[in-house]
């Protein structure tokens, strides 16, 4: 088999196979750089589009394995729930189709067994990075013993089958393995998954809150210890304490008005707090109600900056 289902706007590194239709080109076509060929094995899905798995799988035996963010692309920018994950699941076994969760944001950061842990739903193959090296390059792929047995000098060829080459310039690397081992070993023996997304429940409600208050009309939504700022490029009549993001397109979810997310970077960095240009953030379990209550000031008065500029 020769092809691979993704979905629309996840993220799963720069190859090849991969830069279509994260952030351009969602026909499917081939970025720049990438052959044709390339982009061609590719199938390209709407996210959390279950009917439209189901359909490719049953009119395509050429699908090898699909892929995606366990959470939805951007850790849950754009969420998908177990219900889907499930159901995925069930449809990817009927087909004989490897199933692959893309783990390196979610990993030991959702649960200490990742996305596949919290909502029991076991993938055949999971790719590992950021918290598995403890901060370092590294990164790793985990799954069934069928599958990486193709990896192994002495199985692969005690089965029938060629050994998959593997070299890699960080493989066995030291520093990053003890890095590794001692980052695994906290999220192991303490609660720090439950610590950082108990605070992030805390600053979406909080944040949400501000909004409210100010009458901005923007939500903060998330899952587990992330969070992602809505900012209504479409100028949606919405109450951001009971905003659902599961009822908004994936696009439209992704947009943001022109340049409001930099000046809001810029506003948010003036007043003591890093934001990505989601924007929206992830949290440690380092971070206390100090730093919660930091950064709702810090958007608390960059509302005020912003509004200064009929910037919002």
């Amino acid at each position: 088999r020769n092809k691979v289902i993704r979905f629309l706007s996840n993220f799963h590194g720069w190859h090849d196979h991969m830069t279509s239709g994260y952030s351009s080109h969602y026909d499917g076509s081939p970025t720049a750089g990438v052959l044709a060929s390339v982009a061609e094995s590719i199938v390209l899905l709407p996210p959390g589009d279950i009917e439209a798995v189901r359909h490719v799988l049953s009119e395509d035996s050429d699908i090898a394995a699909v892929i995606l963010e366990p959470t939805g692309a951007g850790f849950g920018m754009v969420p998908v729930d177990g219900k889907f994950l499930n159901a995925l699941r069930e449809v990817t076994e009927q087909h004989n189709v490897v199933l692959i969760f893309d783990e390196v944001v979610t990993g030991f950061r959702v649960s200490p067994g990742g996305a596949q842990a919290h909502f029991d739903v076991q993938p055949d193959l999971t790719t590992l990075a950021k918290i598995l090296a403890g901060g370092l390059p590294g990164a790793a792929v985990v799954g069934s013993r069928e599958i990486l047995d193709a990896l192994d000098f002495d199985a692969a060829p005690a089965s029938g089958r060629e050994k998959i080459q593997h070299q890699g310039t960080y493989n066995a690397n030291p520093v990053s393995a003890a890095a590794g081992t001692a980052a695994l070993s906290i999220i192991e023996t303490t609660d720090a998954c439950q610590q950082a997304n108990a605070y992030g429940e805390r600053l979406r409600g909080r944040l949400n809150q501000l909004f409210a208050e100010k009458d901005v009309p923007w939500a903060a939504y998330g899952t587990f210890s992330g969070f992602h700022i809505f900012t209504n490029a479409n100028s949606r009549n919405i109450d951001p304490e009971t905003f659902d993001p599961t009822v908004i397109d994936w696009q439209e979810l992704k947009k943001n008005p022109a340049g409001l997310t930099h000046k809001l970077r810029l506003a948010m960095l003036i007043n003591g707090v890093d934001i990505t240009d989601w924007p929206g953030g992830t949290i440690s379990a380092v971070h206390t109600d100090t730093e919660l209550e930091q950064t709702v000031d810090a958007f608390r008065e960059s509302i005020r900056m912003l509004r200064a500029e009929d910037a919002i």
